[in-house]
């Protein structure tokens, strides 16, 4: 259990200004300042710093949120197996790939066993994200790029990163260079996707951008892209996983080394989640 000035302090990480976090926490200003205080002493460092009149965490209020999330999320599983009397109870997420096309299976195991309960949540990368650093998650399974200082990791699975296509297009079976797709419509996922920031970064190492392309559109739901693709709009980039499960999609790559990308199960970096990663993984 956090005591109150270690609370205080999540507030203020949580709002970023004293007098807010004094207000959400039903105190005063002044008393928040002394809370803040308090641990600046008993760590021999400086927690927040203003720049510009803007309230700025330090390297080392980072490293300390990030373990204090920690504690919260062992202690909320410990509450859950006080009250819940052996009811397994998991909250997860997965990116919309992981989601919707590989995890089905896992998700049926899970619940054919007696007593479990699931919270899922298919997002992208980046809302994930925040959802572990609010403990809202107890992990999540995701394609994309993460902070390695702030979570820890463990490999799922690595999957290839391919080109689609209606299946009569030219680029059809084909291995295409970079030249050749921008002269494309281009259907792809919203900022904060995992496959759209692969897309940038390789579109990166060729000097080029997603404004290159004759059109691009934007889309958020994978069904409607496919639907997109297979009517003529357009290519896309996902997963091989994705581009598998549907027999009227063409699929290509790019000229080069081939896109491999890990799956990773990830969680906050202090947090002890193996018991819950062995229920479901």
């Amino acid at each position: 259990m956090l005591d109150h000035r270690t609370e205080t302090f999540m507030a203020v990480c949580s709002v970023m200004n004293y007098r807010e976090a004094a207000e959400l926490l039903h105190i005063t200003q002044p008393a928040v300042t002394q809370h803040i205080q308090f641990l600046e002493k008993e760590y021999g460092c400086r927690l927040f710093l203003y720049e510009n009149r803007k309230l700025i965490k330090t390297p080392a209020a980072q490293m300390l949120e990030d373990y204090l999330r920690s504690v919260q999320q062992r202690e909320n599983f410990l509450r859950e197996k006080i009250k819940n009397n052996g009811l397994r109870e998991l909250r997860i997420g997965a990116t919309k790939t992981i989601g919707d096309y590989v995890i089905t299976d896992r998700i049926h195991d899970f619940l054919n066993q007696p007593d479990t309960a699931l919270t899922l949540i298919v997002d992208n990368t980046k809302h994930l994200l925040h959802l572990l650093e609010q403990n809202t998650l107890d992990y999540a399974i995701i394609e994309g790029f993460f902070d390695k200082n702030r979570f820890g990791s463990q490999l799922y699975r690595r999957e290839p990163f391919v080109g689609i296509c209606p299946k009569d297009h030219p680029f059809a079976g084909r291995e295409v260079s970079v030249e050749e797709i921008l002269k494309e419509t281009l259907i792809h996922r919203e900022n904060g996707s995992g496959t759209l920031a692969i897309l940038e970064e390789k579109l990166l190492e060729h000097n080029e951008s997603l404004e290159r392309f004759h059109r691009h559109i934007c889309i958020s739901s994978f069904k409607m892209i496919i639907d997109l693709i297979k009517s003529g709009y357009g290519i896309s980039f996902v997963y091989e996983v994705l581009a598998k499960s549907d027999p009227d999609l063409g699929i290509f790559t790019l000229k080069g080394e081939p896109i491999v990308r890990e799956f990773n199960v990830i969680y906050l970096k202090h947090a002890d989640v193996r018991e819950k990663m062995e229920w479901f993984l």
